[in-house]
């Protein structure tokens, strides 16, 4: 066996931190990190380790010693086996506190950024059930615990309506009762489930490409709107029809009930036909008397609560008056342009995907604000200079990019432009530094705000207010 793949043990170890991606931090005994995925910073456990690189270990706790007073019982039965939530054994007063400061850290050591007074973490006040989008998978060869495994009892129905085991794209995990998306998203799905079992319907088998009932997705909303997305392999049309008619009878509070056949190698739907079959295509979102049309394919933040806080803050730091001309660069479908735009003289939304763009103009003809303008193109290119002498020189950019942050001609270009301010919005803090590092020169961070859109989770969102120097 290779020295990089021996395996070693280690007692007694304490558990010192949590670091990036849900991990926690603990020092072997020859000054390695040793990262572990399952335990609270305060445990003190025997470790096993998987995986050794010159500067770490990658391990799992085999004995706990001592359990740490940061701990508490996570709220669902399927914890330590589903990814989902991997923080619920953790206090949520400690979730916020290592959140925080993973971002003051990145912005710190990752972009050597010189912070001002840091605006403690907006913790969200629902810790459970706060999704407003979740995805579920068929499988006819569930995952089976542990504990089944060694068990003797008959294992029973093998056939699963839920998530994919970490890492292990063939495997889905029956879920029982999830704590991430309210009622009536369990009941539908359970009741899916029962009624596919009852009249022998063919679940999923990835490997093989056979079955039937392939996905399900269910999206709620603030206004009481339901959507259900059955994806089938193939088309059946009397069990189709059977199963999208029980789904309609039995829960008469689904607003937009659609399918679609997809017959490709994988499931993804953005590139499949959605079949209205009753009800809407869509359902809406409100926020501060604004709606936002949300269809199968639309991106909407899934926490819509804390979304709401979120872009409060991006408001509060862009200091509208009514008389700025606001670029918002990676705009989506629209929801921040059109959340600032009472405040601002006119907005500028660019966005990379034609069908987000799509929605935004759909969403402000809806809302009636005429003075924002959505464009489509890659940004590193349509957000060049003659994009500015077409549009006008903004005096205040809001970002929002994905978690790879900007592209280096993006930011160099912010630079070249060089407006009062910029609101930078993002869900990865270590790119956010990396791209705040390159600004650093001409601007100085004078805000920073964590918010934490995702519970039980080790996500976290920043928001960061840059001014010229």
């Amino acid at each position: 066996m290779s020295k990089r793949t021996k395996k070693q043990a280690f007692t007694n170890v304490e558990v010192l931190d949590a670091g990036a991606k849900g991990k926690t931090i603990a020092k072997a005994p020859d000054g390695k990190v040793i990262f572990l995925s399952n335990t609270v910073p305060g445990d003190v456990v025997d470790v096993q380790t998987f995986k050794a690189r010159k500067a770490y270990y990658e391990a799992k706790a085999t004995v706990f010693h001592k359990l740490s007073d940061k701990r508490t019982t996570p709220a669902c039965e399927h914890f330590g086996v589903c990814g989902g939530c991997k923080w619920q054994d953790m206090g949520y007063e400690h979730q916020l506190y290592y959140k925080q400061k993973e971002v003051t850290n990145n912005l710190t050591r990752i972009g050597h950024i010189e912070l001002p007074e840091i605006t403690p973490i907006l913790g969200s006040a629902n810790q459970y059930f706060y999704r407003n989008k979740m995805e579920f998978s068929f499988s006819d060869s569930r995952w089976l615990t542990l504990e089944e495994v060694q068990s003797d009892a008959d294992l029973g129905d093998r056939n699963a309506l839920g998530f994919h085991i970490p890492g292990m794209w063939d495997k889905i995990l029956d879920i029982k009762k999830c704590h991430l998306q309210a009622d009536p998203s369990n009941a539908i799905r359970n009741a899916v489930k029962q009624f596919a079992l009852d009249n022998n319907f063919e679940f999923f088998n990835t490997r093989n490409q056979t079955g039937l009932l392939r996905t399900m997705m269910i999206r709620t909303s603030t206004t009481g709107d339901v959507m259900v997305v059955i994806q089938f392999y193939k088309e059946d049309k009397s069990k189709r029809v059977m199963l999208l008619d029980f789904l309609a009878e039995t829960f008469p509070q689904i607003t937009s009930l659609q399918y679609i056949i997809n017959e490709k190698a994988n499931d993804t739907i953005y590139d499949q036909e959605v079949i209205c079959y009753k009800g809407e295509d869509h359902i809406f979102e409100e926020m501060e008397g604004l709606k936002f049309k949300i269809n199968a394919k639309s991106f909407y933040q899934t926490n819509s609560d804390q979304a709401f806080e979120l872009y409060k803050i991006t408001r509060n730091f862009a200091g509208l008056t009514g008389d700025e001309l606001v670029y918002d660069l990676y705009t989506g479908t629209g929801t921040i342009a059109q959340f600032v735009a009472k405040q601002a003289k006119k907005v500028i939304g660019v966005e990379a995907v034609p069908d987000a763009i799509t929605a935004a103009k759909e969403n402000a003809q809806l809302n009636n604000i005429n003075n924002v303008e959505f464009f489509v193109g890659d940004m590193k290119h349509v957000f060049n200079n003659a994009f500015i002498a077409a549009h006008g020189q903004p005096d205040v950019i809001i970002t929002d990019p994905p978690r790879d942050g900007m592209h280096k001609d993006v930011v160099q270009q912010i630079l070249n432009i060089a407006p009062k301010k910029v609101v930078y919005v993002s869900c990865n803090s270590a790119t956010q530094a990396r791209d705040l590092e390159l600004m650093d020169t001409m601007y100085k961070v004078t805000k920073t705000q964590a918010v934490d859109m995702f519970p039980q989770t080790f996500h976290v969102e920043n928001v960061v207010l840059l001014e010229k120097r």
